[in-house]
């Protein structure tokens, strides 16, 4: 266990807390990074890894909702698109503009007409942010994308939105780090087994860790369920009764060899209508997504899912040959908790209409919030309104003006980068990627970027490859061993790092580095975290959480 996550559990039931959050996935990161940042005494807890559920299963895009046009949310969708600018600005390095190259199929329910026009207005109602719109012909669309077929099409349009330059459970991480540097007690692996509220007005909930099985009590006067699709599991068992609830939508994305050297998003309108994606993901491409009702948060791909992906890629693009399932190098699979009132079952809805928006409902005779839906693309706003909300509940924030959330300033990334031509350190290590280290270690670290290039320096070994095909050096092993509250193998493979969705199975089992990358991060507990991660994911489980 890492001194960081014993330090953090240790302090669990030391006194009392202003607020407790359930739930570390993007909702209640952002709650405890705000929470903390401001001033309060925040403890942060997941049943499993941070992020480690819906929250790494998106399409690591951080966009306005341009498909709520079409519902006439232009409220919700002005409120995205903000939320969008926000974090590209706050996020230069990892939060980036990009284009989203559509494609219209002749026959579609909307004309392309209506559609490019649609994106103008997009484009106005998010403050002219981004780069303008443009209509595409068919003949520019085969002079720039030439791997599209127009056999159905009659052009198409392109508008911008923004992604994650790496992982959506990595800018979930980042959050925690924050709250964590902000005084936040945040612990991964540790299950709420049910909360109280005493007669002095302070919530008791019961936590055990998942790792030793110890058990202590958190006390705090303000609890936030923020357990994404289990936050109406988590209200039931409490005896809760809230004005929302959740209804689940499964989401589905396959991993594929790179399919274009263009560094946008190829949009096409699936079969089912819904508008479906090729994503760039740095050396592959991501496709999908699936939109499927489900009952249960716990899903798995199926072999129906994969060829609904697959032959809407196929059908759409020309490949030298079809993509197969032998072509899939990993897949991410995840559902969407979508909000409706407790009253309401869902069935009368459009389900692909149905949109991502997020709803907290207030408890205030109990001290109690539970955060429904959201996606990544609106987290800041959840993380004000819930510091708004403490606020209304007695809970004092001394710091409120304070910038909880944003990478350093731009001095400081050019001070890194200054240090690292001192030491010649992209020179040495170009061959790994062509990104320059240094500019990913700011990316990923911010100001620990430092530590590591100081690392570098003194045993140049630190700046080396330790798995072949991954963008990661031995440094970065050494801070998530130390600084990330890595217990399992999957939560540096998956979250920590990109790793597991660039690399199949096979080629990290054999990787000659692997039994290093394994014992910076255990110890003498290297072999039996490697049997246990290949034992798991053999058998389809994802993590403890599951």
């Amino acid at each position: 266990m890492s001194a960081l996550r014993q330090r953090a559990i240790a302090e669990l039931d030391r006194g009392t807390f202003d607020v407790l959050v359930i739930g570390g996935g993007i909702n209640g990161a952002v709650s405890a990074a705000c929470l903390s940042g401001q001033g309060a005494r925040v403890a942060l807890i997941d049943r499993g890894d941070f992020a480690s559920f819906t929250s790494q299963s998106s399409s690591n895009l951080a966009w306005g909702g341009i498909k709520y046009m079409e519902s006439l949310e232009f409220p919700l969708v002005r409120k995205l698109c903000m939320s969008r600018n926000r974090l590209i600005d706050a996020y230069p390095s990892t939060v980036q503009e990009i284009r989203f190259f559509a494609v219209h199929d002749r026959g579609f329910r909307h004309s392309l007409f209506k559609l490019v026009v649609g994106t103008i207005l997009y484009w106005i109602i998010g403050n002219l942010f981004t780069k303008p719109p443009r209509w595409l012909s068919p003949k520019t669309i085969q002079r720039e994308e030439p791997i599209v077929d127009l056999a159905r099409s009659d052009g198409g349009f392109e508008y911008s939105d923004a992604y994650l330059h790496d992982n959506d459970a990595r800018f979930v991480w980042n959050f925690v780090k924050s709250a964590i540097g902000f005084g936040c007690a945040a612990a991964n692996y540790v299950e709420a087994l049910g909360s109280t509220r005493g007669a002095d007005g302070i919530w008791s909930t019961r936590v055990r860790d998942l790792t030793t099985g110890e058990e202590r009590t958190v006390r705090a006067r303000v609890l936030i369920n923020a357990a994404g699709p289990f936050v109406d599991a988590l209200n039931e068992h409490d005896g809760a009764t809230t004005e929302h609830r959740h209804v689940f939508s499964k989401g589905i994305h396959l991993i594929v060899p790179k399919l274009t050297k263009s560094r946008r998003v190829l949009t096409f309108f699936a079969d089912d209508g819904r508008l479906f994606f090729v994503i760039p993901m740095g050396v592959r491409t991501c496709i999908g997504t699936t939109d499927t009702r489900v009952d249960s948060p716990y899903t798995e791909v199926t072999p129906d899912d994969r060829r609904f992906v697959l032959d809407n890629i196929n059908k759409r693009l020309r490949l030298p040959a079809p993509l197969t399932e032998r072509d899939v190098i990993a897949e991410r699979c995840g559902v969407r908790p979508l909000v409706v009132k407790a009253a309401a079952n869902g069935q009368n809805k459009d389900w692909m209409q149905m949109s991502r928006k997020h709803a907290i409902d207030v408890d205030r005779e109990r001290q109690r919030v539970s955060v429904f839906g959201g996606k990544l693309t609106d987290c800041l706003n959840v993380g004000e309104e819930i510091a708004a909300i403490v606020t209304s509940l007695g809970v004092e924030l001394p710091r409120p003006d304070v910038r909880w959330y944003g990478e350093p300033g731009e001095e400081r990334r050019l001070e890194l980068f200054a240090r690292a031509r001192r030491i010649k350190l992209d020179e040495r290590t170009s061959k790994a990627s062509p990104e320059p280290l240094s500019a990913r270690l700011w990316r990923r670290y911010g100001m620990d970027a430092f530590a590591m290039l100081d690392a570098i320096a003194a045993d140049p070994r630190q700046g080396e490859l330790l798995i072949e095909g991954a963008e990661y050096v031995r440094c970065e092993l050494v801070h998530a061993a130390e600084r990330e509250m890595i217990v399992k193998l999957d939560d540096f493979l998956r979250r920590r790092s990109k790793i597991s969705l660039v690399m199949t199975d096979a080629q990290i089992r054999h990787a000659p580095g692997l039994e290093e990358a394994a014992r910076i991060l255990f110890g003498d507990r290297a072999d039996a975290r490697l049997r246990e991660h290949f034992r798991e994911d053999a058998s389809g489980a994802e993590s403890l959480a599951s």
